[in-house]
């Protein structure tokens, strides 16, 4: 993407792209920062990048600045200044803000704001209600088992990625460490319900080609191999994001480049002898993995026939009875084999908010 005359500049650094973090971080350090501390000094605040963007998880590029891309941030002040605070701390950034910043407006237009028109995007919140609206509830005071599967993994991976520039309460640091993974008895149960997945459709794809159906085979395949990938960063302790950046996130996990390699050439397959040969030895791969971890007793990770049919699976069904097997808390043994909302709703929209997940989790 060509950038208009004048953008991309930004420290100097010339007319290339400026990852969205650093430009977040420089226009924190050098435009918002000053104007806090000379109009409310001694103000207790957070200020961050995280939440929705594709800068957030570093996935941005020069085609990300064709729309609500540009220079911003949010702050977070304690919940008790944030009603009587907010509205100055908004009006000094709005009447105060250098119009660009680094070649790039200040004030621009974002989809689906509900004010609209150009405007700075330093939005000011009290860190409890926004933790309220991205997760559904506030975790300072703890969660359950429902409260952790019912946040989409988009969502946990918003709120853990992108970065901190100044803490000055401590309490946005300590949610984030609070939500950087799962407590153990929740991976186990989330990575069991990722192998039940698989353990529901590895023998389809050669049923489908033995019944004359590539197409469906290739389908199954694909199916498999997203659900590979996400079990490859749930055993790498990433939370996996949606669609549009899956193969991105999974290709940035150490030891990834092996398994991405069978995947891929899976995928690519034009008949089911090779996409057997090349889903089998992702299943090894991934069971090698999953007996690395220590989680259970090491498993077998050889595939084996499906009952007296003509084709391999791995059986991975035998790794999700050993992760519910070693799970020890009463609140997560009990639940159905169904996982977090994210392995169980397909839905941009429903996954979109903490709402539908929520409540589909409670019913559970």
């Amino acid at each position: 993407m060509t950038a208009p005359p004048g953008a991309g500049q930004h420290g100097g650094v010339g007319d290339g792209f400026v990852p969205g973090l650093r430009l977040a971080g420089e226009f924190y350090a050098g435009a918002v920062r000053p104007l806090l501390d000379q109009a409310f000094p001694g103000l207790r605040y957070a200020a961050a990048l995280i939440g929705a963007g594709s800068e957030v998880l570093g996935f941005d590029s020069g085609r990300s600045t064709d729309h609500d891309w540009g220079p911003r941030l949010l702050l977070f002040l304690d919940d008790e200044d944030a009603g009587a605070l907010a509205e100055d701390v908004e009006e000094v950034m709005a009447g105060r803000l250098p119009s660009s910043f680094g070649g790039y407006p200040v004030r621009f237009a974002v989809t689906r704001d509900p004010y609209g028109g150009e405007r700075h995007r330093v939005a000011v919140f009290g860190l409890g209600g926004w933790l309220t609206w991205q997760l559904g509830f506030d975790p300072r005071p703890g969660m359950t088992a429902s409260d952790w599967l019912g946040v989409p993994w988009q969502r946990l991976a918003e709120v853990t990625g992108g970065a901190i520039f100044s803490d000055r309460t401590g309490q946005l640091t300590h949610v984030r460490t609070a939500l950087s993974w799962y407590p153990r008895d929740l991976w186990c149960y989330v990575l069991a319900c990722q192998w039940s997945r698989i353990a529901e459709e590895e023998a389809f794809p050669g049923r489908c080609a033995e019944a004359g159906d590539e197409l469906g085979s290739a389908v199954v395949t694909a199916r498999l191999a997203r659900d590979l990938m996400g079990l490859w960063l749930l055993m790498s302790r990433r939370y996996p994001p949606y669609s549009k950046w899956l193969g991105r996130a999974f290709a940035l996990v150490p030891g990834a480049g092996e398994l991405g390699a069978e995947l891929r050439a899976a995928v690519a397959a034009a008949a089911w002898p090779d996409r057997e040969r090349h889903l089998s030895r992702a299943y090894v791969i991934a069971a090698e993995a999953h007996n690395r971890l220590g989680l259970t007793e090491p498993l077998d990770p050889a595939v084996r026939p499906y009952y007296s049919r003509p084709y391999q699976v791995l059986g991975a069904g035998r790794f999700a009875a050993a992760l519910t097997g070693v799970i020890t808390d009463p609140e997560v043994s009990g639940r159905p084999p169904i996982g977090a909302a994210s392995q169980f709703l397909d839905s941009t929209p429903a996954l979109g908010g903490p709402r539908y997940p929520r409540a589909v989790i409670a019913a559970g």
